[in-house]
C-alpha cells in the first residue's frame, strides 16, 4: 500500500513541478504539454515497477525524492547500458525537469543503441535540443525532425515539429503542407484551432471571424461513396479514406477533409462547415467545389503512388446526393 502512495505522490510531484509551470507559461494545453503529462505518468509507473521494493516501510523519510528516483534509474543503466527503453525514460525524465544537457546525452545513447532507426527517439532528441535553445530550432534539431519524417511520413509528432521548423526557416508553404496533413489525420482537438490559424496565416487566407453561415451544421453536399472491385482488391482492409473538398482553381489548401475507413465503404458522406480546414474559409462559401475521395496506402491525406481515388465537381446546396466511385489509381 505504501508504494502505491509513493507512486501517486511521484506523479503529483512531477505534475506540480513540471507540468503546471509549463501550463502557466503557455496558457493552454499544447502538444508539448500533453506529451509531458503522459510521459511523466509513464515514467513514474516504470520507476515504481523497476525500483520499488515491497519491503519499504511507511513513515517520514521513507519516500525517495523525484531526483533520487531518477538517479537510481541512471545508476541501474550503468550496470545495464544496453537497455534502450531505460535510456529513453531517463532522457524524458531529465527533459521534463529541465536538465536538457543530460537529456540530450541520454537520447544520443538510445539512438546509438537503435542505430538511428527509431523516429520517435529522433523527435525526442530534437525537442530536447529545441528546449535547450529556448524553443528555437537549430540546424541539428531540424535535421532530426526531417529524418524522422522521412522514416515515418505520417508520424504526427514529426509532422508537427518538422512543420514548425520549416516555418522558422521561412518556408511557410512547406510548413502549411505538413500541418494540413496533420490536420487531416484527426489531430487532437486541443491543437486543431492552432493548426487552422497558422495554416491560414501561412497560406495568406484572411482570418475573418466565422459568420453565421459558416457555423451552420446542415450538410452542404452528400456523396454516395463506393469502390471498384479492382480498387478494393488492391488496398488493405484497414486503409484510411480521405474525402477532400477543394477549390478546382486553388486545390491547396483543401476546403474540407473528412477521414473514413475503407471497411466502412459503401457509405454516404455528408460534408458541412464542420469539416472546414481553415477558419474563415467555410465550405458554404463556395458555389461549387471538387470532391476527391482517396484511399491512402500511407495513412495520410497526401496522394502517393499506388493510392486509389475518384473525383467529381459538386454544386453546393443543390439538394442532390451524388455518386462517387473510387476507381482510378495514382501512377
Amino acid at each position: 500500500m505504501t508504494l502505491w502512495i509513493v507512486f501517486v505522490v511521484l506523479c503529483l510531484m512531477a505534475l506540480a513541478f513540471v507540468v503546471l509551470p509549463l501550463y502557466r507559461s503557455s496558457g493552454r494545453l499544447t502538444p508539448m504539454l500533453a506529451t509531458v503529462i503522459v510521459l511523466t505518468v509513464a515514467l513514474s509507473a516504470y520507476l515504481y515497477n523497476e525500483i520499488g521494493e515491497p519491503g519499504v516501510p511507511s513513515g517520514a523519510g521513507s519516500m525517495p525524492g523525484a531526483s533520487e528516483v531518477v538517479e537510481s534509474l541512471a545508476k541501474r543503466l550503468k550496470s545495464n547500458p544496453d537497455d534502450v527503453a531505460g535510456w529513453i525514460l531517463l532522457a524524458r525524465s531529465y527533459q521534463s525537469t529541465g536538465r536538457y544537457d543530460e537529456a540530450i546525452s541520454a537520447y544520443e545513447k538510445a539512438m546509438e543503441l537503435e542505430q538511428g532507426q527509431n523516429a520517435q527517439t529522433m523527435i525526442g532528441l530534437g525537442i530536447a535540443l529545441m528546449e535547450q535553445q529556448n524553443g528555437q530550432t537549430s540546424e541539428r534539431s531540424s535535421k532530426l525532425f526531417e529524418n524522422a519524417l522521412a522514416m515515418e511520413p505520417d508520424n504526427a509528432n514529426a509532422l508537427f515539429y518538422a512543420g514548425s521548423a520549416a516555418a522558422q526557416s521561412g518556408n511557410t508553404a512547406l510548413a502549411a503542407d505538413r500541418w494540413e496533413t496533420l490536420l487531416g489525420m484527426n489531430a487532437p482537438p486541443e491543437i486543431q484551432d492552432l493548426l487552422r490559424r497558422k495554416i491560414g496565416e501561412w497560406r495568406g487566407v484572411p482570418m475573418e471571424a466565422p459568420t453565421i453561415q459558416a457555423q451552420q451544421t446542415d450538410a452542404i453536399a452528400a456523396v454516395n461513396l463506393s469502390l471498384s472491385n479492382e480498387a478494393r482488391a488492391a488496398m488493405p482492409g484497414d486503409a484510411r479514406v480521405f474525402i477532400i473538398a477543394r477549390d478546382p482553381a486553388q486545390p491547396s489548401p483543401p476546403i474540407a477533409v473528412a477521414p473514413r475507413m475503407l471497411a466502412d465503404i459503401p457509405l454516404t458522406v455528408e460534408l458541412s462547415d464542420r469539416e472546414a480546414m481553415v477558419a474563415g474559409r467555410p465550405l458554404s462559401g463556395f458555389t461549387e467545389f471538387e470532391v476527391v475521395a482517396r484511399v491512402s496506402l500511407s495513412g495520410g491525406p497526401a496522394a502517393q503512388s499506388g493510392d486509389w481515388f475518384g473525383s467529381l465537381i459538386v454544386t453546393a446546396n443543390s439538394g442532390q446526393t451524388v455518386d462517387l466511385v473510387i476507381d482510378q489509381k495514382v501512377p
